[in-house]
């Protein structure tokens, strides 16, 4: 973690030499456009790594890419597979520090207040770590935890989810559930942590860090974590099921969620690194779009309509999931349509593949659906409400969505903004890259062609073919 924040140029780093209490953290991250160390945060003075995951180019440099092919590494990676490998607790970093008892206390590590009301300060950055008895593979996940007292916090289970539905199948056979958070870890781990993939997730996170993983099992559980983490908590939920008030809490919608009740955690063990870089993630405030949650959402939504959709349709172009959205709500897809009819078979891919999905725009290739100018431009001129407008209800929604109704489902709509097929005498948007091919080569022929890339024109001596290129 430390080194990939050393790696990252000046316009998306910061580093906070100076002291800063714990109440003032929240108020550095908000809205920065940048990931912020801090040196010494809090009573303790202990470092803390803060929006480490909240810019697309972030995200892309973990993967090595760019901003609009780091969705293309992300599926590269999936398609191989990496070892993971067990190594010995002496060798693990995440073991140079080992504390029990009364020594692992919660109220010493860095934690902040996120948010004016919540309803307490919470570990927002951790990565949940858990065996599923039935199948015996670790699952990996993404939840807060909220400060309870020095070895307790809440833990919220959303509901539905991998790890719910491990934990009910806990208090059914009325068994303790060992858990593992780990906190402080390379982007790629909290990428991993988002994706639901039917495999042991530590293979799935080894395919994503494209390298073998180094595991090691935890002190007080069979659960094997990262050996290279900065902390570990481990800890159980309790047999019974027993829950205590939860929240409230800022969440990544940009409103303040409810008080619920949800399971206590209770820590059995803390082990972390000798120089150990704790870590927070920004989740809500007025600036969505630059938050740790809303980048992670966007990416994984991103991976998932992709897979989606290259079943649904013949070529697509793009996808984007807009971050200002909470990174999944509204959808964003260029096709290149084949055949009348692919648009609304990419908005029906996308209503069933993702359920946090709302609101699913499709464009022509022409249009940059990362441009907001040109998405507002091909709603303005490509779309008539009357016949352009898919509207399914019904749909199963997001709870902490304060726009849904007393049925809690959503209705999901969807923009076909594609042109339709062109019949006789109708004229397409003018695109200046034609008249950049043919200035290009005007000067050396007579009659300069520019046809669109699939066009078969007939070859013989006094017809040349035109194929275009870079999608001109």
């Amino acid at each position: 973690l430390r080194r990939f924040l050393e790696s990252l140029p000046p316009e998306e780093f910061q580093r906070h030499d100076a002291a800063i209490d714990l109440a003032d953290i929240a108020s550095v991250l908000e809205g920065n456009p940048r990931a912020v160390l801090f040196e010494r945060a809090g009573p303790e003075g202990l470092p803390l790594a803060g929006g480490v995951c909240g810019s697309r180019a972030r995200l892309a440099a973990a993967f090595d890419s760019t901003p609009q092919q780091v969705v293309h590494a992300v599926m590269q990676r999936l398609r191989t597979r990496q070892e993971v490998v067990d190594i010995d607790p002496a060798l693990a970093p995440v073991r140079q520090v080992v504390l029990q008892g009364d020594a692992a206390d919660l109220t010493r590590l860095p934690v902040n207040l996120q948010h004016a009301l919540d309803g307490a300060p919470y570990i927002s950055a951790s990565t949940d770590y858990v065996i599923d008895p039935a199948s015996g593979w670790t699952n990996i996940g993404v939840r807060r935890l909220m400060l309870r007292g020095r070895r307790e916090t809440g833990i919220d289970l959303l509901a539905p989810s991998d790890l719910r539905a491990i934990y009910e199948g806990h208090v059914r056979r009325g068994e303790p559930m060992q858990v593992a958070f780990v906190v402080g870890s390379h982007p790629i781990d909290h990428v991993a942590a988002t994706m639901r993939v039917p495999m042991d997730e530590l293979s799935l996170l080894a395919a994503l860090r494209g390298a073998p993983l180094p595991v090691v099992k935890c002190l007080t559980s069979d659960i094997r974590v990262p050996a290279d983490a900065e902390y570990v908590i481990e800890g159980v939920i309790d047999a019974a099921g027993y829950t205590e008030e939860e929240g409230p809490y800022g969440e990544f919608l940009g409103y303040y969620g409810a008080v619920k009740r949800n399971p206590v955690f209770r820590v059995t063990a803390i082990t972390h690194r000798r120089d150990a870089l704790f870590q927070t993630a920004t989740i809500s405030g007025r600036s969505i779009g630059r938050s740790d949650t809303a980048q992670l959402n966007s990416l994984r939504a991103e991976v998932v309509m992709w897979r989606a959709l290259e079943t649904a349709v013949r070529e697509v172009h793009a996808v984007y999931a807009s971050p200002a959205a909470g990174g999944a709500l509204n959808a964003r897809v260029a096709i290149r349509q084949r055949v009348p009819g692919e648009a609304r078979n990419a908005i029906a891919a996308i209503f069933g593949c993702l359920a946090n999905v709302k609101h699913v725009f499709v464009v022509d290739e022409d249009v940059n659906v990362y441009d907001d100018e040109q998405i507002d431009w091909a709603l303005a001129t490509r779309f008539q409400a009357n016949h352009d407008l898919v509207v399914q209800s019904g749909m199963r929604a997001m709870p902490i969505d304060p726009s849904i109704g007393p049925e809690r489902t959503w209705s999901k709509a969807g923009f076909d903004l594609t042109l339709p097929f062109l019949r006789p005498g109708e004229t397409r948007r003018i695109d200046p890259r034609i008249k950049q091919v043919m200035a290009s080569v005007s000067s050396s022929f007579d009659v300069v062609m520019v046809a669109d890339s699939e066009a078969r024109l007939p070859e013989n001596d006094n017809t040349w073919r035109v194929r275009a290129v870079g999608g001109a």
